[in-house]
């Protein structure tokens, strides 16, 4: 079994093909031609995904009742506040594939006052009377692009989102495009999984 992190960067999809004029992973790295990603990030979004060939651990990860915390930086349009935030904790409502949906209330919402991400390639606009600010959202379910859909909801929408970590898997120290390999009992270990 092969078992790697990525930290992937704005503008690529998460698959190994390309579509729309857009990138896919094979022009980041090279792997196994049996390995894939566990889950995706939009081609707008950044940061780490999973990537494996072992179907238990992308069972456990992709199945909805077993909830783990994916915790994402998200710089927004305007100046987030504690009234933002305590929306945002109570979980709010959102519209998945045209229904309306009450999210589950985030394991940890907080301001981030001091970030240090690599700048992004085209960088994010910016509007001279209108301030950027950072949040950080933990969430434990993964509904379509639900990280945009709360932001919106709640008045501060989404300029550039990262996923951070997922459970005890981080991109802290990575650089965009970065592949690290990992052991199966690091990995599950990280993860909070116990090995079959």
């Amino acid at each position: 079994m092969k078992y790697y992190v990525l930290y992937k960067p704005y503008g690529y999809l998460s698959k190994f093909i390309d579509e729309d004029k857009h990138k896919g992973l094979q022009h980041l790295v090279k792997v196994p031609k049996d390995v894939y990603p566990v889950g995706r990030l939009d081609v707008d979004s950044e940061g780490l995904l999973i990537l494996t060939n072992d179907n238990f651990l992308k069972h456990r990860m992709l199945t909805p009742q077993f909830r783990h915390k994916r915790v994402y930086a998200v710089q927004v349009d305007g100046q987030a506040t504690q009234v933002h935030i305590n929306l945002l904790k109570q979980g709010v409502q959102i519209s998945v594939e045209g229904k309306a949906y009450k999210t589950l209330p985030p394991h940890q919402v907080r301001l981030l006052s001091d970030v240090h991400f690599p700048e992004r390639i085209p960088p994010v606009r910016f509007r001279k009377n209108i301030p950027t600010s950072w949040i950080e959202l933990t969430l434990t379910e993964g509904k379509n692009r639900q990280v945009r859909r709360m932001t919106a909801a709640v008045g501060i929408p989404t300029l550039r989102l990262i996923r951070t970590a997922i459970e005890n898997i981080s991109i802290v120290n990575f650089a965009e495009g970065e592949l690290r390999e990992m052991t199966k009992s690091e990995i599950y270990s990280k993860l909070n999984l116990s090995e079959k």
